[in-house]
């Protein structure tokens, strides 16, 4: 297959992009669809009733609305449903289901019909490995100079509304090369973590850094911080005036830029065969009317994000922002409308395998997406509509572990396997049993030992490509840029710079693959500041090295007299008075001194300074002399041959 480039290949998906838009008609959200979200229920998918368990009751509830059908009615406007009709609608599906009985891992299951795996494009970086990929140009790819000017622009004039409203700053309009700077103090930021923004700055402590002033000062950066913009002020102020009309757009702020960043994640990568489809969170408590509580995830309040990677890198493919209550315009429910609205066949292609938890799986999504010649495989929960749940020679607590429970409706395969509790899979792709096991650890006679059980090749499946979206958190979270900030669309920038780091990342390892995620980060902090990587070490002499004469030991006078020799630097320069020293340099062996001179301090000076030394008669133990870049170091003792009477002085 031929590469496209870069712009042909954003071009190829701006062509065949279908956006997908999420309804804002109200600012809050309704009660129910919170606890429906805290509990990760989908509101638009059908929930079995569950006194259609029993024919017996469902028959009778039927006869009872057969008498009065004429009088109780339920529906909306001018269409109207029996109730007698959905009874009997409840019966056909009851009965459908009591026919059903599981089959065990011994019965054998008809081979899947196989989707021929066909991309629109071959999988993998849509770039050239024979051109040169910098760090900084992969990040570019993302962040264009174009989305940059615009970033720009629309900083300005938030700052300038800002200045305007009475704000005490000085602000100077901020260029692209310089909004590179600032996101590359945020990724420095990331790497060097420091508790405040101004220990940055801080120059009178042990544990400076004297990296970010050197690309721009506190006050830049803050007052830059404060007027980060991606929409322009003047057209916010338009949306918000249609706040609570169906024109009103909760994600005004941010779409320019996701929009840009959606494009590029699609047009420069192609995915493998192996999808995953997930939510993620975007750490916030802002009072937005978006923001999510989850409590079963590790971020509880946040944005909530749909995400789809690749499950072999965890490459972010394309991703959604869920904006509160939705109209659900397939009318299918949310959890089915966030997966086919993240899958596009123009782009993809088809053949590939979703993987998805029980949040968005059912037989309704399976079927649909099977149609669209895409494979899924996801945990399912018992209570969704067409799942088999009354079947014979199902699961109990008592099945012994290992225990697998299958039951085929057409493509879609139902299978519940016996862990340490029951699983339960539906796949498109895999037959029920194809004789793989799974090794877990068990305690048996006050011992753990690891024994093999057979495992579902759904459930196999599911382990080994479910984790694509989980990946791609855990590489975000090793050098986030996230941090606290008063705006809630500034914590969405802070997360689009991350995906934008980490995909660069990815494809770079892709293509060249010399590089770990830390030695990435680094360079690109780099390149994005415009300097160096590299700094020069400060100078240090340790090729000469004082040494005493004589051993160490308890016996101070050992140290003082033993193995003295004149010094090499009084014997040259002066002649008639001559010095005995027990100190060696380390590389030569020669007594004396240890000097270190520049050019701008002189030798004879030197020699003026030991003059000065004799007639003070100081008997020294290590002493350090400093004059700007030259140090003389005495090590240990400096001895003077003084006539006997002259001790008594």
């Amino acid at each position: 297959m031929t590469r496209y480039t870069s712009e042909e290949a954003l071009q190829l998906v701006l062509d065949s992009d279908e956006e997908f838009t999420f309804s804002s008609e109200e600012e809050e959200d309704s009660d129910n669809e919170r606890l429906y979200f805290e509990e990760r229920l989908d509101p638009g998918v059908d929930i079995s009733d569950e006194n259609a368990a029993s024919p017996s009751s469902a028959t009778r509830r039927a006869r009872s609305n057969t008498v009065e059908r004429q009088k109780d009615y339920k529906g909306d406007g001018d269409h109207q449903t029996p109730v007698a009709k959905r009874a009997k609608t409840n019966i056909q599906t009851s009965n459908k289901q009591s026919t059903l009985s599981w089959k065990t891992e011994t019965d054998i299951d008809m081979v899947p019909q196989t989707l021929r795996f066909l991309p629109a494009r071959e999988p993998g970086p849509q770039l050239s490995p024979a051109d040169a990929h910098t760090p900084l140009s992969l990040f570019k790819m993302f962040f264009s100079e174009n989305a940059v000017s615009t970033l720009c622009h629309n900083t300005n004039a938030q700052a300038a509304g800002a200045i305007a409203k009475g704000r005490k700053y000085k602000w100077t309009d901020i260029s692209i090369s310089e909004m590179y700077r600032y996101i590359g103090l945020l990724f420095y930021m990331a790497m060097v973590k420091m508790s405040s923004i101004s220990d940055y700055w801080r120059q009178d402590s042990l544990f400076s850094l004297p990296f970010p002033a050197t690309i721009m000062s506190r006050d830049r950066y803050r007052t830059i911080s404060w007027n980060v913009h991606m929409s322009h002020p003047d057209a916010d102020k338009e949306n918000d005036r249609k706040r609570g009309t169906p024109e009103h757009d909760r994600l005004f702020r941010v779409k320019p830029l996701m929009d840009t960043i959606r494009h590029v994640c699609k047009a420069i990568y192609h995915p493998k065969i192996n999808l995953a489809v997930d939510e993620r969170m975007v750490a916030c408590k802002a009072h937005t009317g978006m923001t999510q509580y989850m409590k079963a995830k590790p971020t509880r309040w946040g944005f909530k994000l749909f995400v789809l990677a690749d499950s072999s890198n965890g490459y972010t493919l394309d991703f959604s922002v869920y904006t509160g209550k939705n109209n659900f315009p397939s009318g299918h429910g949310l959890s089915h409308d966030a997966v086919t609205s993240l899958l596009d066949c123009k782009v993809l292609g088809s053949g590939y395998h979703v993987y998805m938890d029980n949040f968005y799986t059912s037989p309704k999504l399976l079927k649909d997406l099977f149609a669209m010649k895409f494979g899924a495989c996801g945990t399912y929960r018992d209570n969704r509509k067409d799942c088999p749940r009354d079947a014979t020679n199902s699961l109990s607590k008592k099945s012994a572990r290992g225990s697998i429970r299958w039951i085929r409706d057409g493509p879609l395969v139902f299978v519940k396997w016996m862990d340490t509790r029951e699983v339960s899979v539906c796949s498109t792709i895999q037959s029920a049993y194809t004789g793989d096991t799974a090794q877990r650890r068990v305690k048996t006679q006050d011992a753990w030992r690891t024994k093999t059980f057979p495992c579902p090749a759904p459930v196999i499946a599911y382990n080994k490509h479910m984790g694509g979206v989980d990946l791609s958190d855990q590489l975000l979270q090793y050098y986030t840029a996230q941090h606290k900030t008063m705006k809630w669309y500034r914590k969405i920038f802070l997360h689009f710079l991350d995906i934008a780091a980490t995909n660069a990342f990815l494809i770079h390892k892709e293509l060249c693959g010399n590089m770990t995620h830390k030695q990435f980060m680094e360079q690109l902090i780099a390149e994005l500041c415009g300097v160096s990587q590299k700094v020069a070490p400060k100078q240090t002499s340790s090729d000469h090295v004082p040494v005493p004469g004589a051993e160490l030991g308890s016996d101070a006078k050992n140290i003082c007299t033993v193995g003295r020799k004149i010094c090499v630097l009084c014997k040259g320069q002066l002649a008639a008075i001559l010095f005995r020293t027990s100190s060696f340099c380390s590389s030569t062996s020669v007594s004396g001194i240890l000097l270190r001179q520049s050019k701008e301090f002189p030798q004879q000076l030197w020699v003026k300074l030991l003059h000065v030394m004799i007639q003070l008669k100081l008997y020294m133990m290590g002493l350090v002399l400093k004059c700007g870049q030259v140090q003389i170091l005495l090590e240990n003792e400096l001895s003077i041959t003084i006539n006997q009477e002259d001790e008594d002085i």
